[in-house]
Order: C-alpha cells, then structure tokens, then sequence
C-alpha cells in the first residue's frame, strides 16, 4: 500500500504545481490519481460500499457539471470551456473514487472554499487571471490525505 500512496501523493502534487505553475497539466495524472485513490478506497471499505459511494460520487459530479453548463449558457452567456478547464473537470472525475459520499462531499465542498479563500490570497501575486482550481484542489486533497495517513484524521473512509 505504501507505493499506492506515494503515486497517488506524487499524482496530487504534480497536478497541484503543473495547474498554479502552468494552467496546463498532463492528462494522464488523472487516471492514475482515480485509480490509486479507488485502490486505497476499495481496501479500507466493503466492496458493497465501495461500488455504491462510486455511483453516488458520480451521480454528484454529473449533477454540478449539468449546472454549471447551464449556469455559464445561460446566466453568464459563456461556453463551458471558458468558464471552468478541461483538467478541472477531470480532476472532479479522478477524485469520485476516492471516498465514501458522506466524506467525498465534505471534503468537495471545503476544497472548493479553500480554493476560493487561497486564490483571493494570492490573486494578486499571480500572472495569470484564472483560477487553478484543479492545483488548489489537488493541494486540498493532499493535505487531507496527509493527515488521515498521519493519524490526525481516522475516518475518511467510514461514512
């Protein structure tokens, strides 16, 4: 298990420096981030869990990104790739496998406020006017794995 965690570790990270430094990062870190987070899930839960928390996981992602196609169409009359990036949405496909609902979507939605409350941080430090969302995240998640792996957290894959 422990290379599982260092690729899925090294994954993050290179996602997380390749989208602050470049806005561009490879798409095969995806996959990989979405598999060794499914391994680590799958061995920490009932294969049951596992399968159902997946769907749910998904059936979430879908939904969001249905609205926010619809949301940029219509409120801010842009197309989808101009209001969130390819490897943003990528990244949302990459992490449904990696927790149970219940943690899958607190840890989603304080990953976006944390991407929001750094990115008004350091808005001003930066080059570029968009927002890596999918290098914020990414740094999110890392942190969260970092802990439950240090023993600060022991329930991310409970509920």
């Amino acid at each position: 298990m422990i290379v599982i965690k260092l690729i899925l570790i090294s994954c993050i990270g290179l996602i997380s420096y390749q989208d602050i430094k470049d806005r561009q990062v490879y798409w095969f870190l995806y996959p990989i981030l979405g598999i060794s987070s499914a391994i680590l899930f799958y061995n920490s839960t009932l294969p049951e869990l596992f399968f159902v928390s997946i769907g749910m996981n998904l059936l979430f992602v879908l939904t969001l990104i249905i609205i926010l196609i619809v949301y940029a169409k219509m409120k801010l009359k842009m197309k989808i790739n101009e209001a969130i990036g390819l490897g943003d949405i990528l990244l949302f496909f990459g992490l449904v496998f990696s927790f149970s609902t219940l943690s899958f979507l607190v840890l989603f939605v304080f990953s976006l406020l944390f991407s929001l409350i750094l990115h008004l941080i350091v808005k001003k430090y930066s080059k570029w006017p968009s927002v890596p969302l999918a290098g914020y995240i990414s740094l999110f998640y890392g942190i969260a794995y970092a802990l439950h792996w240090s023993g600060f957290t022991n329930s991310l894959y409970a509920y």
